[in-house]
């Protein structure tokens, strides 16, 4: 295969052209700038898996202008004096042992879209003035010359530092809006001066950054170059720029492209969600790698193994860039050297696990891979004394928890009420943008025949054939129902619900009021409308979507407005009648709505009779939704834990 073929940037050397993007380290990072334990450990098992080349999270060169003085402790990592030659060796080495190679993301800081606190507190800094991105009502003074020059002295002696402490790269962080990124963008930077005003002027800062790591780790040392070729933002950067950009960069030294797209105001680009297609940014790659004669790296949604195979063998790119495929499976590599693309666990997208940990200020992880972050303490191991384990329910939660109990070595048999396997994951991977979710259902299933779980399928358990069977440990994961409003009239039309749409047991008319704007709400909306049906979406609360994960909500939004899916938020269902809804707002104005069905999707309720039933007569865990309806993570997460400490 193409993908493990070996490869070279400038004099680098790489065994496979596997790459992993860089991605923030957060949580993983000592208070003193240096990259923990458990963080090595993180980058390690990437190596171990068998990536060609690791890029670190952003690490910064200096923390003197986006720090707060009375604050010792800096979250991100910091190689801004000869103290980071100690963790970064010791990370270079580690991965170095497993024939993979590493490189460091050099960073300039954040500028405009710094952190709420330290925004507050008067440290957000750009180009030139403008209005932060988090509150447009506070202002980021702009950079004087003065500072500048102390960042590119901090980018050459980062450049030094990285060098002697044998890392093999340098990756520059131009892209997603970030500081290097604002002054290369007319619609951020507004100076006057030699670091402003034309395309050249905007492109002196990134080029002397470019000189200065040349000057700081030696003139042939590689040097690759984060970019977004368009922002997708109007006035931001446009194609034809970006191509232009990057050949000015070349021809100073760059050698090679990481090739990106999207800023924080388009936040679905640089962090495509589920709903984007596989190999979103391709197209980009393919354009960049037209205009320069250096190695392209293409990125996002590429950890499909087919599609990242044709992306090389069509000449697209040179290398490929996974970032989440990575979190969900460090041995992504391994598994599809050796054919056993099956057990790849996959990304489902959501952004749970990864990205809005990272914003929560939670150590990185993710969603379908609790270990991710804590590679050690997290480690599935065989258990001490093998026991009987009886998994009620065949959800994802159930699933997850069955496998992991069978991995360490226990009896387990899993009871599931239905005719298959799966739970409400049957029907979310229904629609063509869930697509990520059909695939960890696949997986799930086969992971549960492979680890050797008994399985019995249409098995309803009460709590007598339980404690007839007699398991040393029952893990409860019966999951939830969902819950009907009582709304007058409702059985005039029939209590469609989302999960009978989706699942095909019920048809919807031609004109339909969904009730209920959360996420179920909202992708059955759009499914629907995909499919040529005229849809509102009822809500009684002040938006849709409301707990979804910003990238996410901000593509699903803009999927729903381009299906022409309607949205009437603030507004409550008061009765039905053969053919309208009536509705009222909160200005107590009704309205009647046509409409040939209304599906509900105002949320779920846990099933907890059995729990209830077996409450203190045997050794029992509740996981997932029937504690409390909430996110795959969290049933997910629960059901490997129970697994991993019994």
């Amino acid at each position: 295969m193409k993908l493990f073929e070996p490869g070279t940037i400038g004099k680098l050397h790489l065994k496979n052209r596997i790459i992993m993007a860089a991605m923030g380290a957060v949580g993983l990072v000592d208070p003193c700038s240096r990259l923990s334990r458990r963080g090595i450990d993180y980058y390690v098992a990437r190596a171990r898996g068998g990536t060609g080349l690791l890029i670190t999270g952003m690490v910064r060169v200096s923390r003197e202008e986006e720090q707060l003085p009375e604050v010792p402790w800096f979250s991100h990592m910091a190689a801004d004096n000869s103290v980071a030659i100690t963790w970064l060796s010791e990370l270079a080495e580690a991965v170095h042992a497993y024939g993979a190679k590493i490189a460091v993301q050099l960073t300039a800081g954040w500028g405009r879209v710094i952190s709420t606190e330290l925004m507050k507190k008067g440290k957000a800094v750009a180009p030139s003035p403008q209005p932060c991105f988090r509150d447009s009502g506070i202002i980021a003074r702009g950079l004087t010359i003065e500072e500048i020059r102390r960042l590119l002295q901090g980018f050459e002696l980062s450049a030094e530092i990285v060098c002697a402490a044998g890392i093999d790269a340098i990756e520059l962080h131009g892209h997603e809006g970030y500081l290097l990124d604002q002054f290369m963008t007319g619609l951020w930077n507004k100076r006057s001066d030699q670091y402003g005003g034309d395309f050249d002027g905007r492109l002196r800062f990134p080029i002397e950054v470019i000189q200065a790591v040349k000057k700081g780790a030696g003139a042939d040392f590689p040097v690759i170059y984060r970019v977004g070729l368009t922002h997708y933002l109007e006035d931001g950067r446009k194609i034809e720029e970006g191509l232009e950009t990057i050949r000015r960069l070349e021809a100073v030294g760059v050698d090679a492209f990481d090739i990106d797209a999207g800023c924080y105001e388009t936040w679905h680009w640089p962090h495509p969600p589920s709903s984007q297609p596989p190999g979103c940014m391709v197209e980009m790659a393919e354009m960049a790698k037209k205009a320069v004669k250096v190695p392209i790296i293409a990125v996002g949604k590429l950890g499909y193994p087919d599609l990242a195979e044709t992306v090389l063998l069509e000449g697209k790119a040179d290398f490929i860039a996974l970032g989440r495929a990575l979190l969900a499976d460090p041995e992504w590599p391994h598994k599809v050297k050796e054919g056993r693309t099956g057990e790849i666990i996959p990304c489902i997208g959501d952004h749970e696990g990864c990205l809005r940990r990272i914003v929560t200020k939670k150590y990185i992880s993710c969603t379908v891979n609790p270990i991710t972050g804590m590679e050690r303490d997290f480690a599935i191991t065989k258990a001490v004394r093998k026991r009987s384990v009886l998994v009620i329910g065949g959800g994802p939660g159930g699933l997850e928890a069955a496998i992991v109990a069978g991995q360490r070595g226990h009896k387990v048999v899993l009871w599931e009420k239905g005719e298959s396997l799966g739970g409400n994951l049957i029907p979310a991977s229904i629609p063509d943008f869930k697509r990520d979710y059909r695939s960890l259902l696949q997986y799930l299933s086969t992971q549960v025949k492979r680890v050797g779980i008994t399985v019995e399928l249409k098995k309803e358990a009460t709590a007598e054939r339980i404690h007839k069977m007699n398991p040393e440990v029952v893990i409860v994961a019966t999951g939830t129902t969902p819950i009907i409003p009582e709304i007058p009239g409702l059985e005039k039309k029939g209590a469609i619900t989302a999960i009978d749409v989706l699942l095909g047991r019920k048809e919807a008319g031609r004109s339909i009021l969904i009730l209920g704007g959360g996420l179920v709400g909202c992708e059955t909306a759009l499914y629907l409308a995909q499919k040529g049906k005229k849809v509102t979406i009822v809500e009684i609360l002040g938006s849709v979507a409301r707990d979804v994960e910003a990238a996410n909500r901000m593509h699903l939004l803009e999927l729903l407005d381009n299906a022409g899916v309607s949205v009437l938020t603030e507004t409550k269902p008061l009765e039905i009648t053969n053919e309208e809804v009536i509705v009222t707002d909160t200005s107590n104005q009704r309205k009647s709505l046509k409409a040939d069905s209304v599906i509900i999707a105002v949320g779920l309720k846990p099933e907890t009779k059995l729990l209830e039933d077996l409450d203190g007569k045997m050794e029992v865990y509740a996981i997932g939704d029937c504690v409390t309806p909430r996110k795959m993570i969290h049933t997910l997460w629960e059901g490997f834990h129970a697994a991993r400490v019994i």
